[in-house]
Formats: C-alpha cells, sequence, structure tokens
C-alpha cells in the first residue's frame, strides 16, 4: 500500500449513540472520505460504537487503519483486529501520545467522556506549544451545541481567550471540515515526541 497522504486521529464514542441515526451516518462519512482521499485514520482501536464505524468505513473506503488501545480495554472495547496496526499499549497516557504522533490533525466526532478528555488534552497540548496541528470538532445533530454555548460562556467569564477558541475548528460537515484540517495541517509534518513533554 502506498504512503498515506495524510493522517487523522480521530476520537469518538464507543457506544453508537442510539437515540439519533446522524452520528452513526457522520462517522460513517468520516472514514469514507478519509479512506477515499487516500489517507490513514488514527484512532482508539476498538470496534464497537462510532470507533467501530469509522474504522470500518475507512477500510472497506481504501484507508489505512492505525489502532491504539490499552491492554487492559482489548477486551472492554473489543479490540479491531482488522487494523493493519494494532498497537496494544499499557497505559492510557502511552496510548494518546502515539495517537497524536501519528497524526497530522485531529477530529472529535460526538462521544462521551472519554471523548471530551481527549479533545480537550490535545487542544491544551496544542495551546502550550507542544504542537500546532488542526483541531476539529465535527457538531452532529447539534450534539455539541450546549458545549460550545458553555464554552463561550467561559470566554465571556475571563477564563479563555477567543484565541484559544480559534483554535478548534467547529463545523457540521464531515466533508467540509476534513477538507479544512488536512489542508490547515500541510505537507511533510515533522513529527512531535510529545510522550517526552506530557
Amino acid at each position: 500500500m502506498a504512503e498515506p497522504a495524510f493522517s487523522v486521529c480521530v476520537y469518538c464514542g464507543s457506544r453508537p449513540g442510539d437515540n439519533n441515526p446522524a452520528f452513526a451516518d457522520s462517522a460513517r462519512a468520516v472514514g469514507q472520505w478519509i479512506g477515499q482521499h487516500g489517507g490513514q485514520l488514527v484512532y482508539g482501536g476498538g470496534r464497537s460504537g462510532l470507533m467501530g464505524t469509522v474504522a470500518e468505513t475507512a477500510r472497506l473506503a481504501g484507508g489505512r487503519v492505525v489502532g491504539v488501545i490499552p491492554q487492559a480495554l482489548v477486551d472492554k472495547e473489543l479490540a479491531n483486529r482488522a487494523c493493519d496496526e494494532l498497537h496494544v499499549v499499557q497505559t492510557m497516557h502511552e496510548r494518546k501520545a502515539m495517537m497524536a504522533e501519528r497524526s497530522d490533525a485531529f477530529l472529535a466526532l460526538p462521544g462521551g467522556i472519554g471523548t471530551f478528555e481527549e479533545l480537550f488534552e490535545v487542544w491544551t497540548w496544542r495551546q502550550l506549544g507542544y504542537h500546532d496541528k488542526p483541531l476539529g470538532l465535527l457538531n452532529t445533530a447539534g450534539y455539541y451545541d450546549g458545549l460550545l454555548g458553555f464554552l463561550q460562556h467561559s470566554v465571556t467569564s475571563g477564563f479563555m481567550s477567543e484565541w484559544q477558541m480559534g483554535l478548534l475548528q467547529v463545523d457540521t460537515s464531515p466533508d467540509a471540515l476534513l477538507r479544512t484540517l488536512v489542508q490547515s495541517a500541510g505537507p511533510g509534518q515533522t513529527p512531535v515526541p510529545l510522550r517526552s513533554v506530557i
């Protein structure tokens, strides 16, 4: 297989979000876009929920899939043995650092507290200058409306700046957001050894 044109780290739920089929549809759209554009998906290595949906769709669309999962979650999140690379690591810190190092950009889909934590951590790393990779939030079916409202409240309350908010690209369209992230990342990113600073 040829070298991937780009590598996108996707954070999303290990549950499907049963109350709205739009969540699974958006995960399929993300996986399909990555695969059809010759890219690589880096994700949490599971095959349940939206994680499994985005990975399987990317694989079927011709994308390369890299999964990173801690040993303790191999059974709980049903490790995806169909990945081109499946890395079983010992800790969550190692998981997140490897995912970040292998990616040119980051994209959060709907998910739960694990997804929130991953997004906020990589966002924090960006504002501290640990990396300069673009960040995206896919606001499917208004899922993140409440969070975005709270974040703006944090800005108006003086605990965040508009500059920090500006580091996060938000869109409702998977195609448009992925195109923006990949173009912002640009070619030939130099890998940042995040494990040395986090």
